[in-house]
């Protein structure tokens, strides 16, 4: 049981005096960037799937 409480006031030491966390504008700047390559490979992802949808539509005459 002490192993147990060690690592968690271990832990509380590490996360609180030796992790270095970001600054507000740091985030607000990675999650801008974040959204934007989310948005970027969804377009991606949705080009691919209208042309590789077309290409067969063509292959097979079907219509979806």
């Amino acid at each position: 049981m002490a192993k147990v409480l060690d690592f968690f006031k271990d832990s509380y030491v590490e996360v609180t005096e030796k992790v270095t966390w970001p600054t507000w504008s740091q985030l607000q700047n990675h999650a801008v960037i974040v959204l934007v390559a989310s948005i970027i490979i969804a377009l991606v992802v949705f080009a691919m799937d209208k042309v590789s949808s077309n290409v067969l539509e063509l292959l097979y005459g079907i219509n979806s």
